[in-house]
């Protein structure tokens, strides 16, 4: 049996894990505010503002501990910057909920509903591989393919973009419905930015 004159603090996997299983929560929600009549927004945007402050919480949570622990699992700064990249995605998630209401945009591009399937498969992905920090097992398949899908997202919002300034639209609506999927786009980047952390851990600890 092998012991640790230095053990590390491993509740920084617990909490990362439930980062990522709100971030499930979030997609989630965004897949709801695709199928819900105007009437049923408001309730969507309550339940994404509680599910951002959950992870808010993790995430002070997270940065406490690693102010208050002696040994960590991995480098602090690492710690901090996957901290930070899970809570943009739902801050990006919330901030991407909140103007379809305040902007009362009547109807979503098509595009959107790709994106936001993009962002819940990376959500899933995400989820799966937040607990195998502590084995630092089977997360190559991962990292590859959340640079694959933020790949896709870039092409989904290229395609947004055309669409949008295609003359269809007024020009108020192009600029309300451009700040949307533009904060989809920052989501599907934050999640790369996720996964580029953790190749990251897992090389240095290799």
């Amino acid at each position: 049996m092998r012991f640790s004159l230095t053990p590390k603090e491993t509740s920084f996997y617990d909490m990362f894990a439930a980062a990522a299983e709100n971030l499930v929560v979030g997609s989630k929600l965004l897949l709801e505010l695709l199928g819900s009549d105007l009437s049923g927004r408001a309730e969507i945007v309550e339940r994404m503002r509680a599910a951002e402050h959950a992870g808010d919480d993790t995430t002070h949570a997270v940065f406490h501990q690693l102010n208050s622990s002696f040994i960590t699992p991995f480098d602090r700064e690492d710690i901090y910057n996957l901290a930070s990249s899970l809570d943009d995605i739902m801050d990006f998630m919330e901030e991407a909920v909140d103007l379809v209401v305040l902007y009362d945009i009547q109807t979503l591009p098509k595009g959107v509903e790709q994106q936001i399937e993009v962002l819940a498969r990376a959500a899933e992905l995400t989820a799966e591989a937040m607990p195998n920090l502590r084995s630092m097992s089977n997360l190559t398949e991962y990292w590859i393919e959340i640079n694959r899908l933020e790949n896709q997202a870039d092409q989904i919002h290229r395609k947004l973009l055309a669409h949008l300034f295609s003359g269809q639209y007024e020009a108020i609506e192009v600029l309300k419905l451009k700040q949307v999927v533009d904060v989809l786009e920052e989501a599907a980047d934050a999640f790369e930015h996720v996964a580029n952390t953790v190749e990251t851990i897992a090389v240095k600890e290799s």
